[in-house]
């Protein structure tokens, strides 16, 4: 098991008391991504690492704003240009989260809806990137280390899956940068408060420049 998949499973199977008391402190000497981890919050199958945020930019914390857009409640659009996901709301707000975006090229903009939703998924990678890296594993089960963290929204055009989600990360210094390979990521713990905001059909519309390609 590689060190960080390790410091991820301790980090899974230590209560929250633990964690914040010595728990982290103490892995962190053996491998430093656990600095960026304080403690769990309890989930099933996998308790969610949490992010100490204040390694983090403030704004990129969730947090209710003034919303001037003209998409209706419920929807979720995300600014690739500002890292930003924002459900709306009613009364001209919108609850807004840091995320991760695509790198150059590998970004995705359109309107699409939320087909399916998924608990400690599992991931396989694209075609594409199996024909940039052929050593890629073709299936990861859900957990700890999975590259989709703990829930994904697949999102859909034409009752098809375009291969665009948005998910968890356990990378979260990825937030607030360009550097997926073409999905959404977002910290675990959010991740999983839009996920329990979000049903199934949920209009997403992800733009760039101001401008989505519908």
């Amino acid at each position: 098991m590689p060190p960080r998949r390790l410091v991820l499973a301790l980090l899974a199977g230590l209560p929250l008391a633990a964690c914040n008391a010595r728990g982290p402190a103490q892995v962190a000497a053996v491998d430093p991504d656990a600095a960026w981890y304080i403690g769990t919050m309890p989930d099933q199958p996998y308790d969610v690492p949490l992010v100490d945020r204040s390694r983090m930019d403030p704004k990129y914390r969730p947090q209710t704003v003034a919303y001037t857009g003209l998409e209706k409640p419920g929807t979720v659009v995300v600014d690739i240009d500002e890292r930003f996901l924002y459900l709306v709301q009613e009364g001209g707000q919108a609850r807004r989260y840091g995320v991760g975006v695509g790198k150059l090229g590998f970004s995705w903009k359109g309107t699409a809806t939320v087909g399916r939703k998924g608990v400690w998924p599992d991931w396989g990678p694209t075609a594409k990137m199996v024909s940039l890296n052929p050593d890629l594993p073709r299936n990861r089960k859900g957990g700890i280390d999975n590259p989709l963290g703990a829930r994904a929204l697949y999102l859909y055009q034409g009752g098809r899956d375009i291969l665009f989600r948005i998910h968890g990360t356990n990378e979260p210094w990825s937030i607030g940068e360009q550097m997926s390979s073409g999905c959404v990521r977002m910290l675990n713990e959010d991740v999983v408060d839009l996920y329990n905001r979000v049903p199934v059909g949920t209009t997403v519309m992800v733009k760039r420049n101001g401008k989505y390609r519908v």
